[in-house]
């Protein structure tokens, strides 16, 4: 029996088992497996270990959308997470192309997937407040959301977790410096039955401002207030 002779549940069973690549590679065989790849069906999970994949053609994105996971581990991800103004102008050129990269892709998923319901970002130090407060907006139903050494997300993402995140059950900030412990019991407040998790985010150096040659040292910023 050849693959084509197979019905539509079955090969959506057996495109389920294929990467995403695999199932791009399987799709350009004949129009009838393209049918099949483009069915939104087959796409409730995706995952993307590196942003280069978000620029990819070997995946959809629809309502039926209902798991997102970016998780970027490389030393990449520790010159995004330097302070803008200690990056060079080639560091600065390289962050601002990957920032206009994740942005741009998590619009389109609130554009397109409304009903996710969970949501994993980590190591994405390009992702803002304004994207995450959107994301929350568009997708009502989403209950878990989980962000991990997200340099520039800061209390404003807490805020908009209480004004929009009217199904949240799971919010995750670890390793995300710019959040504050007066944010957190902020949002605690607000939100007594969402199960918030920080893990060192509170604890670590917030971003400065430059400063000049008398600027206090790590060891008296830690003492700031926030």
């Amino acid at each position: 029996m050849h693959i084509t002779q197979l019905n539509r549940e079955c090969l959506l069973h057996l495109f389920s088992f294929l990467d995403k690549d695999s199932r791009k590679n399987l799709a350009r065989t004949c129009p009838q497996l393209q049918d099949v790849f483009e069915d939104p069906a087959l796409w409730p999970l995706l995952h993307f270990r590196s942003l280069t994949e978000l620029k990819k053609d070997n995946f959809l994105l629809s309502p039926t959308l209902r798991s997102l996971s970016i998780c970027w581990h490389s030393s990449r991800v520790q010159v995004c997470s330097i302070e803008d103004w200690l990056k060079s102008a080639f560091q600065r050129s390289i962050c601002s192309r990957h920032e206009s990269l994740v942005n741009d892709f998590l619009l389109q998923v609130c554009d397109r997937c409304p009903n996710l319901a969970s949501v994993t970002l980590s190591g994405c130090g390009h992702v803002t407040d304004d994207c995450l407060a959107r994301l929350l907006r568009c997708c009502p139903r989403l209950r878990t959301l989980r962000l991990e050494n997200c340099a520039r997300v800061t209390n404003r993402t807490l805020a908009a977790a209480a004004a929009h995140g009217r199904a949240l059950q799971t919010l995750h900030v670890d390793f995300c410096r710019n959040v504050s412990a007066a944010g957190l019991r902020r949002l605690r407040a607000a939100c007594p039955r969402l199960a918030l998790r920080a893990e060192h985010s509170a604890a670590m150096i917030p971003d400065q401002p430059p400063r000049g040659p008398h600027a206090p040292g790590p060891a008296l910023r830690t003492l700031l207030p926030r």
